[in-house]
This record gives structure tokens, C-alpha cells and sequence, in this order.
């Protein structure tokens, strides 16, 4: 699959640019993969589908949260839409579901928490990855901790006491749990930030789709902190 691993050699900690490139990668990729997509997903039986990723099956339809707003995907042609407004999928995010629907296997959540290079095919990457992620994350709040803490729990985040720094544990998908974690900056060191990942993620999830869900749960964090401003 042509995805953000075909661009990630090029990208710089610059952020914005890189991200919107690795972005416009995957939607052209999802325009050519979504029916190869649906094909393989509806060989699968939608009730084993339901329990395998975490959702429920409702008049053959399966209902999941996706990034804490309920969709609905339909078993006959895995159309998806928004349930609160009926508001159809973006392509994007249609093939974030289509992706998460064929990979999810059934596993639990390991409570153990990886890097992006530990992830399937991930350390080449992973430089890249904390470029636009971590790096751009302390940029923004490495002398701001109050407001980071204000926007992860905007955003639903739980505490994460188990892990150094500021951390919060968030779920974009019922079966793949992220991490942030803020080391704000003093006197002697400057801040240090990062997005972790359950063990568990890669099965349910292309190593460069949990990259796109790692960036966009930074983008996430910076947009919920302008809204608080």
C-alpha cells in the first residue's frame, strides 16, 4: 500500500507540511484500495467482525467509536457514516475504518506500551514519526504544561500513572489505545514529548495507518488547545 511509509524518508520535523503530505498520500491510496477493501472485509462474518473490533452489531450494521464519536458501518456494502448527524465518512476515515474492520483480530489490549520503531516495519520510519509527532507536540507545549493537561482531558484522556511525564492514554478505536507523554522543558533541559502505542496496535491497524492516528492525535491535542484558549 502507497501510504505514509512512501513519504516518511522525506519528511522533516517541520510538521504541517509533512503531515498534509502523508495525508494526501493516503487518500490517494484509500481512492484505489477501497473497494479491493470492501471485497476482503465482506468475506468476513459480520458477527465475528463486531467482536473482533470492539463494536457491536445492530441490524447488520456494526456501531464503533471513532475517536469518541459513534459510527455506523453497514454489513451489506460497509458504507459508514456519523451516527449523530448521518453525515457520510470522508474517504479518509472510511479507509481508516475499512483498514481497522480487516486487520482486527480479536486481541486485547496488552497494557504495555511501545514505541513507533517496535511497531511491524516501524524503525525506519520512526524518526520521521517522531518529528511530526512527538517533536512538534513539545514545540507547542513544552512550556505550556498546564494547557497540554487541559487539552488531554478535552479530549477524553485518562492518566497514565504508570508512565513517566505528563501522560494520557486515549482511545481512537475501541481496540487501539495511544499515549502522549509531555517532559516539559526548565532551565537545564528543553521539552521532550512523544506518542506511544499499545503493543497490541498492529493488530489492528497498518503500521502507517497507527502513524497517521499518532499525528492525528497531536493535531488533535493543538487544535483542542487553540479551542481552549
Amino acid at each position: 500500500m502507497a501510504g505514509l511509509t512512501d513519504q516518511a524518508g522525506g519528511m522533516t520535523a517541520g510538521g504541517g507540511a509533512a503531515i498534509e503530505k502523508a495525508h494526501q498520500a493516503w487518500l490517494e491510496s484509500m481512492s484505489r484500495q477501497l473497494e479491493v477493501l470492501r471485497a476482503e472485509v465482506l468475506r468476513k462474518h459480520p458477527g465475528r467482525l463486531a467482536v473482533n473490533c470492539g463494536g457491536t452489531l445492530v441490524d447488520q450494521k456494526i456501531q464503533l467509536q471513532y475517536w469518541g464519536q459513534k459510527y455506523e458501518i453497514s454489513c451489506s456494502d460497509l458504507a459508514a457514516h456519523k451516527v449523530a448527524d448521518r453525515s457520510e465518512c470522508t474517504v479518509y476515515d472510511a479507509g481508516m475504518l475499512l483498514y481497522y474492520l480487516r486487520e482486527a483480530d480479536g486481541t486485547p489490549l496488552a497494557d504495555h506500551w511501545i514505541g513507533y520503531r517496535e511497531l511491524p516495519g516501524g524503525n525506519f520510519y520512526s524518526q520521521a514519526f517522531q518529528g511530526y509527532s512527538g517533536d512538534r507536540l513539545a514545540r507547542v507545549y513544552g512550556e505550556q504544561p498546564e494547557a497540554y493537561i487541559k487539552a488531554a482531558e478535552g479530549l477524553g484522556g485518562m492518566p497514565l500513572t504508570a508512565l513517566p511525564g505528563l501522560s494520557y492514554s486515549y482511545l481512537p478505536l475501541p481496540r487501539i489505545r495511544l499515549a502522549s507523554i509531555l517532559y516539559p522543558g526548565d532551565d537545564e533541559f528543553p521539552a521532550r514529548a512523544s506518542v506511544l502505542f499499545d503493543a497490541a496496535a498492529s493488530h489492528y491497524m497498518t503500521t502507517d495507518g497507527l502513524a497517521l492516528l499518532g499525528a492525528g492525535l497531536v493535531g488533535r491535542l493543538i487544535k483542542e488547545g487553540n479551542a481552549l484558549k
